[in-house]
């Protein structure tokens, strides 16, 4: 390890409050106990309040007031980091590898009590994703770096297994991990417009003689989110949608990430207030709304009833369509 790495190693060891020899120092870190002394003076001479005890209970100790410092993790944060890392790594982290090596040298510069009670949390939670292959960790490690040191990057996008890749020069602003999916959203110069791509049908990708510089204020995050249904929630035309039904299908919805978006307020018992765009009404709505069944009654507006109900139709005579064929086939 380097100098650095050893400093703030021999300080975590010491977080514990307990005396310790430059001996059990140098053997817990397996260093040589010459190190120790060179890093412990480093660490007095950078303002750490190191104090050497001499006598029968001789060692190095920090002062109480240091043990506390916000450089340092108390049990809710070592137990907030290392939850976040499961759902981190589980997502498809592209740096998972850093992230277990952090969690790790985390565990190893705690005391027995403290390991013991970040191991009984980690061990109480878990995260089932879809699983992030090899292949796209990598591009998602390049996008990342390339959007951080403001790096165009040269990419091959097919939309589909069976479609030709469109070749095209990218600058990644950042990446966006939704639904189990990651994005990367960007200035695509050959459409010269800001867009979005599955990080998942890249092709290839390669870096370019080009740089860039992100516009201070770009959220990849909201752009992701205001480009998958442009008219929804901030459409010239928003309608009040209101909503009745059973409690937990409400609660459903309200989880729904559009609808969780477009809430405006929970009446009791079992009613909630939504504001969306009339356009998205007659789209893309009434097939996020069909999975409820029953179990949800529209109130207002009218036109998202009769829209219901036409979609419905369509729906039953699809699959009614598919009946009748399935039927003749056995006949």
């Amino acid at each position: 390890m380097s100098k650095a790495d050893n400093m703030l190693s021999i300080l975590w060891l010491l977080r514990s409050g307990k005396r310790v020899t430059a001996q059990q120092l140098a053997d817990d870190l397996e260093i040589h106990v010459r190190t120790v002394y060179r890093c412990i003076d480093s660490l007095c001479a950078s303002g750490a309040p190191i104090i050497a005890d001499a006598g029968p209970n001789c060692g190095y100790r920090l002062l109480g007031e240091f043990v506390d410092s916000p450089l340092l993790f108390d049990a809710e944060e070592q137990k907030a980091l290392v939850h976040g890392s499961v759902f981190a790594r589980e997502a498809g982290y592209p740096f998972t590898d850093a992230l277990s090596w952090a969690v790790d040298k985390l565990k190893r510069y705690t005391n027995e009590e403290q390991l013991e009670r970040i191991n009984r949390h980690s061990s109480g939670l878990a995260v089932i994703q879809t699983p992030t292959d090899a292949r796209e960790l990598e591009l998602l490690k390049r996008l990342e770096e390339a959007a951080a040191r403001g790096e165009s990057l040269n990419i091959d996008y097919a939309k589909g297994p069976e479609l030709t890749p469109s070749q095209r020069v990218l600058d990644p602003y950042g990446i966006v991990h939704w639904k189990g999916i990651w994005y990367v959203a960007g200035f695509c110069r050959l459409r010269q417009e800001i867009r979005s791509f599955r990080v998942d049908r890249i092709v290839r990708l390669a870096a370019a003689d080009t740089r860039f510089e992100r516009p201070a204020a770009f959220s990849a995050r909201d752009f992701l989110l205001h480009s998958l249904l442009p008219d929804s929630l901030e459409a010239e035309t928003l309608v009040i949608v209101r909503l009745q039904g059973h409690e937990h299908a409400l609660n459903e919805l309200c989880k729904h990430w559009l609808f969780g978006h477009a809430l405006i307020e929970r009446r009791q018992p079992g009613e909630a207030l939504f504001k969306l765009g009339e356009l998205s009404l007659q789209t893309y709505v009434p097939y996020f709304l069909l999975p409820y069944g029953k179990s949800l009654k529209i109130l207002e507006p009218q036109m998202l009833i009769d829209r219901m109900a036409e979609v419905s139709l369509e729906m039953f005579k699809h699959y009614e369509a598919m009946q009748i064929k399935s039927e003749d086939q056995k006949g």
